[in-house]
């Protein structure tokens, strides 16, 4: 399938690893040319080199009220457009909710929730039809994830947000999407696993209760981010999509 990526130009934020660095790749690898924003100016600049010349880093945090100007004038600045952002954050702290603190609860809104709207919002200012906003969320949208309590609290309201904002821009031809991913393999989830005190034996007891037996490889979410993204899926809008490999319970 030709998903019409072409030159088409689109922000990723948390783009150096993990799951925004997988969709970076497919929508690079699909013909996109990718602006790749980070908190740490090497990593970005190593990330965005090692997708070629169609891609280019930007240090900066999301919790900072210019990084979604900077991004977008960065965008039409190195590749002359803007169609479309992918908004993805680090996974706030771990915790029990009769532990986390009230500077991990207040530190983690400023970046992974406000910081996100901010985001969404100034990317829908600047898009036209046919642009696209993508929010990088948890399976925590959906059910509550043991020891991610902060998650929990917050990922929900951001699905909210983005169906809200879906019916908002509708009418200006602006797709809002979700993706809600299960236990991908990336650092972040084996950082997880590991809290248990035994890494090997929390991904055999979790693959377990996944339908396909398995963690999923970050190149299957990117796939699925960049299909999401792209002009294919022009009649996609206000869903958050789960790529968990089956583990929701429910529909």
């Amino acid at each position: 399938m030709d998903l019409a990526l072409k030159d088409r130009v689109y922000v990723v934020t948390g783009g150096t690893r993990g799951l925004g660095l997988a969709a970076a790749r497919e929508l690079v690898a699909d013909g996109a040319k990718v602006v790749l924003s980070g908190r740490d100016e090497a990593s970005t600049t190593a990330a965005a080199a090692d997708l070629g010349q169609h891609a280019t880093g930007i240090a900066a945090d999301n919790a900072d009220t210019g990084t979604a100007d900077r991004l977008i004038a960065t965008a039409r600045a190195r590749f002359g457009g803007f169609d479309g952002m992918l908004i993805s954050v680090g996974g706030p702290p771990p915790g029990l909710g009769t532990e986390n603190t009230d500077e991990q609860w207040r530190a983690a809104f400023e970046s992974v929730f406000l910081g996100t709207v901010r985001l969404a919002r100034t990317a829908a200012a600047e898009l036209g039809d046919g642009g696209v906003i993508g929010f990088v969320l948890s399976g925590s949208v959906h059910e509550p994830i043991p020891g991610l309590t902060i998650s929990n609290g917050l990922r929900p309201g951001l699905a909210g947000f983005a169906k809200s904002l879906s019916v908002e821009l509708g009418p200006r031809g602006i797709r809002v999407i979700g993706l809600a991913p299960g236990r991908i393999d990336t650092d972040r989830v084996r950082e997880l696993d590991a809290l248990s005190g035994d890494a090997d034996e929390a991904r055999a007891r979790v693959s377990a209760g996944i339908p396909l037996r398995r963690y999923g490889h970050p190149e299957e979410f990117g796939k699925a981010a960049a299909f999401l993204l792209s002009p294919a899926a022009s009649y996609i809008t206000g869903v958050v999509l789960s790529v968990d490999g089956g583990s929701r319970h429910s529909f």
